[in-house]
């Protein structure tokens, strides 16, 4: 039963389009008509709107840290896990969009900063080095999502690890398509458009 509420607590904070509803309230058009047409801060730099990119950034951050902070003080470190995990669906197949979502790079980095600090942090530092040297945000977010196992086995609770690893396969999967552009070299870099 615990469990069962911390899916549904996880699954509905995540599944909140932050972006759409950002640039919707901004009057900036529907942001599944725009660039990628995903609902990620990525996408809504794509409008132009910096400071509707980083609000987006961290909304989508903070509602997987949420996810796992409330669960946590509810009902423990399990209940975390999953309710982060959930979160993490939610973002990429919410309901309110016809489970449509984002790709969850910034709830992902949110929910790994609430399950151990120290491992979230290090993937943060992973996203950094890897945008900074090659500029590709999805790169970044590839080495950083496969990083991030071996920095909850390190830094997280127990079990953590798992979870970090069905995330960053995940991750993978829905950059299926940046990845095949990474490798015919079509990939737009950071600081250019596509």
């Amino acid at each position: 039963m615990t469990l069962g509420l911390a899916v549904l607590l996880g699954y509905l904070l995540g599944s909140i389009p932050f972006g759409v509803l950002i640039t919707r309230a901004l009057g900036l058009g529907d942001l599944r008509a725009i660039g990628s047409g995903n609902i990620g801060a990525t996408n809504v730099l794509r409008t132009g709107n910096k400071a509707a990119a980083a609000a987006t950034l961290l909304l989508d951050g903070g509602k997987g840290a949420a996810a796992v902070l409330v669960a946590r003080a509810l009902a423990g470190e399990p209940a975390a896990m999953v309710a982060g995990f959930a979160a993490f669906l939610g973002h990429l197949f919410p309901v309110w969009l016809g489970f449509r979502g984002g790709k969850g790079v910034a709830t992902f980095l949110g929910l790994l900063l609430a399950l151990a600090w120290p491992a979230g942090l290090a993937a943060c530092a992973t996203w950094l080095a890897v945008a900074f040297a090659a500029r590709y945000s999805s790169l970044a977010a590839l080495v950083a999502a496969a990083s991030a196992p071996a920095w909850l086995a390190l830094w997280g609770p127990p079990g953590s690890a798992w979870v970090g690893a069905a995330l960053a396969a995940l991750v993978v999967v829905r950059h299926h398509a940046n990845i095949q552009r990474l490798l015919d070299g079509s990939e737009p870099r950071i600081g250019r458009g596509r």
